[in-house]
């Protein structure tokens, strides 16, 4: 028949191509045909089946083709549907990520005082407010101090609360009598500590470490010119303040625009860097020196307490046992807080000795000192020991005099690129 011809030409060749979906079936010899002289016979190009009916070998083949491209079809509805999966494990993987940036920026901005949520005064009178809760302050003192902290506020003058003066003196008396194991120590000029308050717990130490620096210059007449416009110790709104003067001034603008230019009204940290630029802006002479990394064994930082021992020694003369020296602290940070060197003990086996003043400390624990008994077990508040300090980095701001006008703008313009590189986070 004609349609038996039509699928003999077909299929009934030596090697047969069938292009289905794009794929290339290949056969040998797809059909036979056959004649047996009583019938036909048809073999299916793609199995071994064998009819006896050319309609039926057509239906027969459409349904390998059927089955083929449900097939297809399916691997591609897999592929496409695998893909799609991907694709949204990759979306929502991307969308954690970004909210885990998100929430951790948020975290460092709270850390580090930089959320906005408020500066000194909030955060003193959300203090107050929860002792009154719990009934530790009674409502009349929340008011009296609620006011003295406004009154100090308007004025920008500390209100001397945190205030512990006479240590160093103590020291020096205590260590005339000290005959056990102290083979020389020497101790900075007079200076005032200064301890963090309901404001600024948990942030205030590079503030309150410049008060404390702040309170020995000007107790020396030779800072008197620089200091003539800051006759007592400002309050931290008031320091933050005049950090602010020292950036508009031109001094550190990459650290400045770390704080968008503003610290007046927050909660944030300072270092280094900003009592750098705060000091020169005031024409007071100092050097950042960065030990940035350990130089002992374990971790340790013998080299940082060798400088301590030249800046406080080179000028003395002399073998007296205490040397009460007219050098200034030394403000000394790390990641994390910052404390005031203010002298250092050399023993008798050669080992030395930092003696520093924490804003940790309370003036009920710096008050101990001040009655100083011979067993000297007060000093260890203060006493660090090259074990004591092994964080991996260590920066200290060291005054070492006066700036002429002159100076102060070649310092300005020539420290700005280093200090910015010296700058890290504190408290």
């Amino acid at each position: 028949s004609t349609t038996a011809m039509s699928v003999h030409e077909c299929f009934s060749v030596s090697r047969t191509h069938l292009l289905i979906n794009g794929l290339i079936f290949q056969t040998k010899n797809c059909i036979s045909f056959l004649d047996t002289g009583d019938e036909q016979l048809y073999d299916c190009p793609m199995c071994s089946l064998t009819c006896t009916n050319i309609q039926i070998l057509e239906e027969h083949v459409d349904l390998h083709l059927e089955e083929h491209n449900f097939s297809e079809g399916g691997n591609i509805r897999d592929l496409e549907l695998a893909q799609q999966l991907q694709t949204e494990e990759d979306e929502r993987q991307r969308s954690e990520e970004e909210k885990r940036e998100r929430e951790e920026f948020k975290k460092l901005q709270r850390q580090y005082g930089l959320d906005n949520s408020g500066g000194f005064k909030q955060q003193f009178l959300k203090n107050m407010e929860r002792e009154v809760d719990r009934g530790r302050m009674q409502p009349f003192e929340y008011h009296k101090r609620k006011a003295d902290m406004m009154e100090s506020l308007a004025s920008g003058i500390d209100d001397g609360k945190t205030k512990t003066s006479g240590v160093i003196e103590a020291l020096c008396m205590y260590y005339q009598n000290e005959n056990k194991d102290v083979k020389r120590v020497w101790l900075s000029a007079g200076v005032d500590h200064f301890h963090s308050s309901l404001g600024d717990r948990g942030w205030g130490c590079g503030y309150r470490n410049f008060q404390m620096l702040l309170s020995s210059l000007l107790q020396n007449s030779f800072y008197n010119d620089c200091l003539r416009d800051t006759t007592l110790i400002p309050s931290i709104p008031k320091i933050q303040s005049m950090i602010e003067d020292a950036w508009r001034e031109g001094f550190d603008p990459h650290g400045a625009s770390h704080f968008n230019n503003r610290l007046h009204g927050s909660k944030a940290w300072i270092g280094a860097c900003e009592i750098y630029s705060l000091l020169t802006s005031l024409r007071i002479k100092c050097q950042i020196i960065d030990f940035h990394k350990p130089t002992g064994p374990m971790g340790t930082h013998p080299r940082l307490f060798e400088w301590i021992l030249h800046y406080y020694s080179k000028d003395s003369e002399g073998g007296a046992k205490v040397v009460c020296t007219s050098k200034p602290p030394i403000y000394l940070q790390h990641q994390g807080h910052s404390r005031t060197i203010v002298g250092i003990e050399e023993k008798k086996n050669r080992s030395l000795c930092l003696l520093l003043f924490d804003p940790g400390c309370s003036s009920q624990q710096m008050q101990k000192l001040l009655k100083q008994n011979s067993d000297g077990t007060g000093l260890r508040l203060l006493r660090k020991f090259v074990g004591s300090l092994k964080e991996k980095q260590y920066q200290i701001v060291a005054v070492d005099g006066v700036l002429s006008l002159e100076e102060k703008v070649f310092s300005r313009l020539s420290n700005v690129v280093f200090v910015s590189k010296a700058f890290f986070f504190l408290d």
